[in-house]
């Protein structure tokens, strides 16, 4: 009762003066006291008396209090949760160029391979074809070489016939982006071209066919000389041409190995050259998706934690 307030409120008539009629009504408006309450009540009075208009206006306080806290906690966690977005977001769009770039690297090794896959097929083409003729030289071929006496390096292609490369573009990006999160940045569409140029049926048909099958016929090549050629000729080197010229007739009557020429060949000639063109045309196609995702994601802006995009 000591404040001004609480004096003018007493106070009713105003005459400077509180009679005793005003100090009881006073003391009838201040509440109920603590002791007539039940237990409930008695609980959550401050005080020695109960006023529901007090009740209320400390319970609005504190809702409105609590809704404060809250949407505060809520938008500092949405802020830092926003800003870990943001930068996944970013880190994403790294990782589409990086991986532009290495299908570049795909389609510059694919048309290596193409080129390396025509010279060989023609080489033993060559040697096929003149399988038969009678001359000691049948099984030697040459290269244009300044420094070889005559200008020319005679080899036999038969001698290098071990050598195999199987298919192995670099696909390192594609296996490292798969489980970041990088993959929702792109189109359905684009993610599955993705998944089909770095693991789909093309490339495995491509890695078989210059891997486990060119080594079957390689593997029979080889047993061929280690398990009938030593028994039956004086010597065997096949990196030295005149092996080769020597028992040129032997081998030519050699039917398993030309057989075995020939279903190589057919290998190069109508499986893997096809396998490589439509593999080149699958990487050439998903460049294309991935530059216009990239101009997008290029084209976007961030506000605050939203993503804008002047092309929608």
């Amino acid at each position: 009762m000591a404040k001004k307030d609480d004096f003018d409120k007493i106070d009713s008539n105003k005459d400077g003066f509180i009679s005793r009629e005003e100090y009881a009504n006073a003391d009838k408006s201040a509440g109920v006291k603590k002791e007539k309450l039940n237990w409930f009540l008695r609980l959550i009075t401050l005080g020695d008396r109960f006023d529901i208009r007090d009740f209320w206006d400390r319970l609005k306080k504190s809702i409105v209090e609590f809704i404060i806290l809250v949407f505060g906690v809520t938008v500092s966690f949405g802020i830092e949760q926003q800003g870990g977005d943001s930068d996944n977001r970013e880190d994403g769009i790294e990782n589409l160029q990086n991986l532009r770039e290495e299908i570049d690297k795909m389609i510059a090794y694919t048309d290596v391979y193409i080129e390396q896959v025509n010279w060989v097929t023609e080489l033993y083409q060559k040697q096929y074809d003149k399988w038969e003729v009678d001359n000691d030289s049948v099984f030697l071929d040459y290269q244009e070489d300044e420094e070889e006496e005559g200008g020319k390096f005679y080899f036999a292609p038969m001698g290098m016939y071990v050598n195999r490369d199987p298919f192995n573009p670099p696909r390192v990006n594609f296996d490292a982006i798969k489980l970041d999160g990088t993959f929702r940045l792109m189109p359905k569409e684009v993610g599955l071209k993705m998944t089909e140029i770095y693991d789909g049926t093309e490339l495995r048909y491509l890695i078989e066919n210059t891997g486990v099958s060119e080594e079957r016929y390689v593997r029979q090549f080889v047993d061929r000389i280690a398990n009938k050629w030593v028994y039956d000729l004086p010597w065997v080197d096949v990196d030295y041409n005149e092996f080769w010229i020597e028992n040129r007739k032997y081998i030519q009557n050699d039917k398993f190995i030309k057989y075995n020429l020939y279903k190589r060949l057919d290998l190069w000639e109508y499986s893997i050259k096809d396998q490589l063109q439509l593999y080149k045309k699958s990487l050439v196609e998903s460049t294309e998706m991935l530059d216009s995702v990239i101009a997008v994601r290029d084209s976007e802006f961030e506000f605050i934690w939203w993503v804008l995009n002047p092309k929608d």
